[in-house]
């Protein structure tokens, strides 16, 4: 039998790709939204919030290794990766939806709901997400195929992101005729039953074609070895961690920042939208750039450009929005490659690890990568809570000088400093173009004497 097909087709890569549009709809409403209603609307202390995101997102890091060992070692008749799209799609919609429902209880009620509600809703879609980007490192062999797939894929998260960010708080509005409270919980019904039908249309038209060669399957304790001798792995994971709580602290403070320092929340949305058409235009140039320029380069420049666009905010007068937004959608346009280029690495993580090794675990080594990018988000929400509580925010009245300033930092110089240290760390990425192209071959040499 000749080795699997390289090739996926557009048709596939377009329902793999829905899944994604789908997820954005729960992690950027988690990430944008969450923060500001938890404060705002569930009326949540600042110190309650960031301890909630931390602790959350940490203990959730344990769910993502639980499920990337399971998910390697479940076998269907639908493959090991794409049931898990039909059997926690509906949890994930559900959990969403009560994790915006705001019981009527005193203020000790509402923090052990919250911690219920948003643990129950992020370990689901823990076990929907992971073996979803698993999926990515078995639907082709090929790196280069599997970076324009994550190109695509991102275009589509960010194209879901732009939905949900720009129509969720005009939504809020209309559907909550002046309650916000019913306002977001009507939101995320809409939203969530359309990413329902995105995860169940990607299980339907999606194949694995990447099988773990017979007789290799590796125990765990030999499987966290490999992990965590892997560099590369290690590097794509830190990287990954430190764009995240760049991401988190960023998107997580564009409501504050338009409510209080701008004080127009109604150019928030406008503010979101272009920001992600500049994420999506970056994303979808993913795979001609990393051609271009190697995907080495581009994530160290991507990064850079980040950092550099982030910190240009500081600067700018709350007067003048004119340079708030280009800097943001510059920003944002790099930011399209490093979340790209940490999805499809992690899959060529993978493929050293077994072509090193002889032995493959590709749900564990994307599980593990995405421990780090929520830790990434835990740690980006924490920082986020505690500078709005250290500088004196307090909600729905006008802020002191010190809050607006701490404010305006999540906005610019702190994202910009965890940036350009993750620029940094990926110049220690160890996987050059043609050390990759080297362990296709030999990887498709091995399988097809293999089968």
């Amino acid at each position: 039998m000749s080795s699997p097909p390289q090739k996926i087709p557009l048709s596939e890569k377009l329902a793999y790709s829905l899944t994604e549009m789908g997820a954005n709809f729960v992690w950027r409403g988690m990430m944008v939204f969450l923060p500001i209603f938890y404060t705002d609307v569930f009326g949540l202390t600042p110190e309650d919030v960031a301890l909630l995101l931390l602790v959350s997102r940490l203990g959730d890091g344990v769910s993502d290794l639980t499920m990337g060992m399971i998910a390697d070692r479940v076998t269907t008749r639908w493959g090991k990766f794409r049931p898990w799209l039909l059997w926690c799609g509906p949890l994930v919609a559900l959990l969403t939806v009560a994790t915006f429902y705001t019981p009527d209880t005193g203020y000790t009620g509402k923090l052990i709901y919250a911690y219920i509600s948003y643990n129950l809703c992020i370990i689901a879609y823990t076990a929907l997400t992971v073996p979803f980007t698993a999926m990515m490192g078995v639907m082709s062999g090929d790196p280069d195929e599997r970076t324009r797939l994550a190109s695509m894929r991102f275009v589509f998260a960010f194209g879901g992101a732009l939905l949900l960010q720009g129509l969720t708080t005009k939504f809020v509005a209309v559907l909550g005729q002046g309650d916000e409270a019913l306002g977001y919980r009507n939101t995320m019904i809409l939203f969530c039953s359309v990413a329902l039908v995105c995860f169940f249309i990607t299980f339907w038209k999606t194949r694995e074609r990447v099988a773990p060669v017979p007789g290799r399957s590796p125990r765990l304790l030999t499987s966290l070895g490999d992990l965590f001798t892997n560099r590369a792995w290690f590097v794509v994971c830190v990287t990954g961690a430190l764009f995240v709580v760049t991401a988190s602290m960023k998107q997580g403070s564009i409501m504050y920042y338009f409510t209080y320092v701008i004080g127009d929340k109604g150019l928030a949305a406008w503010f979101m939208v272009l920001g992600l058409i500049g994420s999506m235009i970056g994303a979808g140039l993913t795979g001609w750039m990393s051609d271009r320029w190697g995907r080495k380069n581009l994530m160290i420049g991507s990064l850079t450009v980040m950092g550099a666009t982030s910190l240009a905010l500081y600067w700018c007068n709350p007067e003048n929005v004119g340079p708030i937004f280009a800097w943001f959608i510059v920003s944002e346009f790099a930011a399209g490659p490093v979340i790209t280029l940490c999805i499809a690495m992690l899959a060529d993580a993978a493929d050293f690890s077994e072509w090193k090794h002889q032995r493959r675990a590709t749900a564990l080594t994307y599980s593990a990568g995405t421990f780090s990018l929520k830790c990434g988000t835990g740690l980006g929400g924490f920082i986020l809570g505690m500078v709005l509580a250290r500088t004196g925010y307090v909600a729905d009245v006008a802020q002191t000088a010190s809050a607006l300033q701490g404010i305006t930092l999540l906005m610019s110089v702190l994202p910009a400093a965890i940036a350009i240290m993750g620029a940094a760390v990926f110049l220690f990425y160890p996987l050059t173009e043609q050390r990759l192209t080297e362990i296709k071959t030999c990887l498709a040499e091995r399988r097809a004497a293999d089968v």
